[in-house]
């Protein structure tokens, strides 16, 4: 039977195996990784740089009359907004429950709904004639 043993041309006492890992070849690869690395970020910084530039360019001047708009106000809040609820829907059913002129001139007027309930009841929904309505 041959011998498993594995014998080297080094001294044992070297303090690893030369033979399995080169110290030169990791230190090749971690010097290439790190160049790398910086030259894609620099390319990648002048490339971003080059399309910030590219976007002003292309945008569209900016109006002379933006210059004269007044500011913008600042946010209004609404401090009580339960109590601005209460307040539209009173608005609301005074609207709805009051009468008042749409439009004095032609004769328009606002009823309370329930009058106009009352009334469509009575007279019923208004039919359209069809032969009026056929050419």
């Amino acid at each position: 039977m041959e011998s498993t043993e594995r014998h080297t041309t080094e001294h044992p006492a070297s303090g690893y195996e030369r033979t399995d890992l080169s110290v030169r070849a990791i230190a090749a690869f971690a010097g290439t990784l790190v160049i790398t690395t910086a030259l894609t970020l620099v390319l990648m910084g002048w490339l971003l740089g080059y399309f910030v530039r590219l976007e002003i360019r292309a945008d569209a001047p900016v109006s002379p009359l933006a210059k004269t708009l007044p500011p913008t106000p600042e946010p209004r809040l609404q401090a009580d907004p339960g109590r601005d609820l209460q307040e539209m829907r009173a608005t609301e059913d005074a609207m709805l429950d009051e009468y008042a002129w749409v439009d004095r001139r032609d004769g328009t007027v606002r009823i309370p709904i329930t009058r106009a309930m009352e009334l469509l009841a009575e007279r019923g929904l208004p039919v359209r004639n069809d032969e009026a309505a056929t050419p």
